[in-house]
Order: structure tokens, then sequence, then C-alpha cells
């Protein structure tokens, strides 16, 4: 555990000195959500019902990327290559970079949530529960992130996985159109999307401001996959790119 957080720390000591990475962690998603609203000023109920979904998207893709290409760098620049030649194990590598990149998306929902509610004025009963899964997705980000980098052999291809792990889910989360209006056998592969369950308690928070059941099985889903995901990239971890 020890190895595992100065990983963390190193890793984060990265992020957070490095303007670029900040602005992109702290305020790209709260500048997007305010682009959003101010595209719908004209019909103001469709950033309410929509809103909550996009607060909730934008830390998962930006995680997302974020973690995909700063791993496939550490690999290819050798830094993966020396660290793994200490007594620091795969496991820890990962869990170090989990820890950090988390703690970052733990952040970023947090300023996001607050623009959004605050600021803009995002009619929610419940923020707390609001803030619970934008968390959440934003450490599912993370965490398939550090999945997809494992599978990259260059930052273009790290960015290059987005269409295929993130797009997909968006299209069908249940964000475009209800998940029990779709064709049976894309309902079938929503099912077993995480980002789905994510979008069902942001639609269901406009409607319940209430924690239940629903609420509590949609999280546990998000976050065992998220747990899920870490331990498949520390599988599946390569000490360079060949």
């Amino acid at each position: 555990m020890t190895r595992a957080l100065s990983t963390a720390r190193r890793v984060g000591a990265q992020i957070f000195h490095d303007p670029r990475s900040l602005a992109l962690v702290l305020v790209l998603p709260s500048l997007l959500l305010w682009l959003f609203k101010y595209v719908f000023d004209a019909s103001p109920e469709i950033f309410q019902r929509v809103g909550p979904q996009m607060l909730g998207l934008f830390p998962f893709i930006i995680m997302f990327l974020l973690t995909s290409v700063t791993m496939v760098r550490e690999r290819t620049s050798g830094t993966l290559e020396r660290l793994l030649t200490t007594r620091l194990r795969r496991g820890e590598f990962i869990a170090g970079y989990a820890l950090a990149f988390g703690t970052a998306g733990l952040v970023q929902a947090a300023v996001t949530s607050a623009v959004g509610i605050w600021l803009l004025n995002l009619d929610v009963d419940a923020p707390w529960i609001l803030g619970i899964f934008a968390v959440a997705n934003a450490l599912l980000g993370t965490s398939l992130g550090l999945l997809a980098s494992a599978f990259a052999r260059t930052e273009f291809q790290a960015v290059q996985f987005m269409p295929l792990v993130v797009i997909p889910q968006l299209l069908l989360c249940g964000l475009l159109t209800p998940r029990g209006t779709m064709a049976t056998v894309l309902t079938r592969i929503s099912d077993v999307l995480p980002l789905s369950y994510s979008a069902d308690s942001f639609t269901r928070l406009t409607q319940s401001s209430r924690w239940n059941g629903d609420f509590a099985v949609d999280l546990t889903v998000v976050l065992g996959f998220a747990l899920a995901s870490v331990a498949l990239a520390a599988l599946t971890l390569r000490r360079r790119t060949a």
C-alpha cells in the first residue's frame, strides 16, 4: 500500500502542477456544461431535463481520455519499465494511478456539480445524490481509461479507443431516447453497459428526491464495473509498447 500511495502522490503532483491538465480536469467540464445551458437558452426545460446527465457524462469522458493517454505515455517513455524494475508490482502501479486519477475525478465532479447547481441553476431536489453519481462516473471513466491503455501502443491509439468504449455507451445509455423504446437487441446491449445505470439514476433524480433501492443498485453496478476494470488493467498491463 505504501508503494501504491507513493505512485499516487507522484502522479497527482504531475496532474496538479501541469496547468493544461489542471484546466482539463477542473475547468473544461464546467465550461462544457455552461455551453450546453446556453445552447438551449430559449428552451430552459431541455437543460433542466438533460443537464443532470451532462453533468455526469463530461467527467466520464474527460477522465477516460486523460487516464488512457497518460498511461500510454508512461509506457512509451520508458517510465513504466523503469518503475517495474524496482519492487513496485503491477497491481501497486495500477492502484497508485487509480488513486491519483480517482482523486482528480472526485475533485472534478465536485467542481462541476457545484457549478451546475449553484451557478447554472440546475434544479435538482437531491444534489448530494447527483454529486455521488457524478463522482462514480468520473471513477468509471478513470478505470476504463486504465483498461483501454493496456491495449494501445501509442497515445493516438489511446484516443481511438473513445469511439469503441465511450460513444456506444453515450448512444445506448438512454440519453437520446429512453432505453425501453429502442430495438430489443439494443436494449439488451445497453443492459450490460455501466453508463446506462448512471444515466437511469440521473433521469430518476428528476422524479424522486429520496435515496432508494434503485439508486443503490445503479451505484453498485457502476462501482463494480470500475473495480473490475482496474483489476483487469492490472492483469493486462505491459511493461512497454512493442
